[in-house]
C-alpha cells in the first residue's frame, strides 16, 4: 500500500466546486499537484458515486466518500455500503406520500424519485444534475444507500417520527439529505482511515455547510471555505477563500501543501 505524507478531504458543492458545480481547472491542477507531494486527495461529499465523475475526471481523485458516508470507494473497489433497512424507506416515503411531496432513491450507480414535484425539479436544477426517472417502488428491489427528501419547509414531518432511525442533514433550499442513523462524513472518515492504514499522517479537511460539521471536528486541520456558514468557520483552523475565487489553492498553500 502506499505511503502517503497525509491525507486531504474535500467536500464538492460550495467547496471543490464552483457557481457551475464543475471543477476550475487551476483547483484541478493544484489537485494533481498536491497526489505528486504524496498527500492523498480524498472527495467526501453528499452527492451520489454518479454525480461526481466530471470533478474526479479533472482531479484525478480516486478515492471518495459519497452520499454522507453511506458508500465509500478506493481504487475502483466499493469498501463500505450504508444499507437502509427497506422497511424504513417505506416509512419515509409513505410521508412524503401523505404530503405530496418526492422522495429520490440513491443505489451507487443509480437515482430514482417517487414523483415528479416542482421541489424536486428545483433541487436537481440547483445542483446542475439530471432529474431522476420516476419510480416509486425502487427502494423493493434495491439496496438504498441514501434518500433525499424534495421538501422545502416540512422538514420536522420527516425528522420527528423518523430521527431515531435515520440522519438528517438540510443541504440546500429545496432537499434534505438522509442517510442510516449515525452515518456522516466523519464515519466515512474513520472507516477510510482505518481500512488505508492512514492514522498516522495528518489530515486536512475542506468544506462549508452543515453536513462538513462532523468531519470537520475529526480531522487535524479544519478549513472552512470563505462562503462557508457560520457554524463551519466557527469550528475551522484555517478560513481559506471562497470556493468561486480559488479558495482550495488558497488553503493548500497556506499549509504548504503545494507551491
Amino acid at each position: 500500500m502506499a505511503q502517503y505524507s497525509g491525507v486531504v478531504f474535500f467536500d464538492l458543492d460550495g467547496t471543490l466546486l464552483n457557481g457551475h458545480s464543475l471543477v476550475d481547472a487551476a483547483t484541478g491542477q493544484a489537485i494533481h499537484q498536491l497526489r505528486a507531494n504524496g498527500y492523498l486527495p480524498i472527495i467526501a461529499t453528499g452527492r451520489s458515486p454518479l454525480e461526481i465523475k466530471e470533478a474526479r475526471r479533472v482531479t484525478g481523485i480516486d478515492t471518495f466518500i459519497t452520499l454522507n458516508g453511506a458508500y465509500i470507494e478506493h481504487n475502483g473497489e466499493a469498501i463500505y455500503k450504508g444499507v437502509i433497512p427497506t422497511p424504513t424507506v417505506g416509512q419515509l416515503i409513505c410521508i412524503g406520500n401523505s404530503l405530496g411531496e418526492s422522495i429520490s432513491m440513491y443505489t451507487p450507480d443509480q437515482i430514482r424519485t417517487t414523483l415528479d414535484t416542482p421541489d424536486m425539479r428545483r433541487a436537481y436544477e440547483f445542483i446542475h444534475t439530471p432529474i431522476p426517472q420516476v419510480d416509486p417502488d425502487f427502494y423493493k428491489t434495491n439496496d438504498i444507500l441514501m434518500l433525499l427528501v424534495l421538501t422545502d419547509h416540512n422538514d420536522g414531518r420527516y425528522t420527528f417520527p423518523l430521527n431515531g432511525s435515520l440522519t438528517f442533514y438540510r443541504n440546500g433550499p429545496f432537499s434534505i439529505d438522509t442517510v442510516k442513523k449515525n452515518e456522516s462524513k466523519r464515519h466515512g472518515i474513520e472507516r477510510v482511515i482505518k481500512l488505508l492504514n492512514l492514522g498516522n499522517v495528518p489530515s486536512w479537511a475542506f468544506g462549508d455547510g452543515p453536513n462538513d460539521i462532523p468531519m470537520l471536528e475529526y480531522v487535524d486541520h479544519p478549513v472552512a471555505m470563505g462562503n462557508g456558514i457560520t457554524p463551519v468557520k466557527d469550528r475551522a483552523e484555517f478560513i481559506t477563500g471562497t470556493n468561486t475565487a480559488g479558495g482550495i489553492i488558497h488553503g493548500l498553500r497556506h499549509y504548504q501543501l503545494i507551491d
